[in-house]
């Protein structure tokens, strides 16, 4: 088995914190509502789906702007990002998954969920995006008021 220069090794650390930063950004942009932000984390023709094909699905940065800016107002979502899991396939792709806790407003009162997002990353003008991401719901209803 060949070993890793110190040169590789220190890049897949780099590229693994670049990669480790867009769901914290992701989450950042939703709180603040900053939808250039939240688009500009993926690439040009980026994607986001759920594993519900009934749910919207949206590709290319405009179409990702409009599909969140539609819930921002009326759900305010606050997403919470665990766990991230990241496996390098190569000097510019990568994939991963992290875990979700979702906090929003469904008629005006509080809900809850819980998932996973199946991410792609491409690193494109050397910096990490990603290409696509899709959330699994594991669990979604009205939260605990006790």
């Amino acid at each position: 088995m060949a070993s890793k220069n110190n040169e590789t090794l220190l890049q897949e650390v780099i590229d693994r914190e670049a990669i480790r930063n867009l769901p914290l950004r992701y989450c950042h942009c939703v709180w603040q509502k900053d939808l250039d932000g939240y688009a500009n984390l993926f690439t040009e023709d980026g994607a986001m789906s759920t594993n519900d094909p009934s749910l919207p699905r949206a590709q290319g940065r405009e179409g990702l702007r409009k599909m969140i800016g539609e819930g921002l107002d009326t759900m305010k979502p606050r997403p919470f990002i665990h766990n991230h899991v990241i496996e390098l396939l190569g000097p510019d792709q990568a994939k991963g998954t992290c875990y979700v806790e979702v906090r929003l407003q469904r008629d005006g009162k509080p809900w809850a969920m819980a998932g996973w997002y199946n991410d792609e990353y491409a690193k494109v003008g050397g910096e990490w995006k990603f290409k696509s991401r899709q959330i699994t719901v594991d669990s979604f209803g009205p939260a605990n008021q006790s």
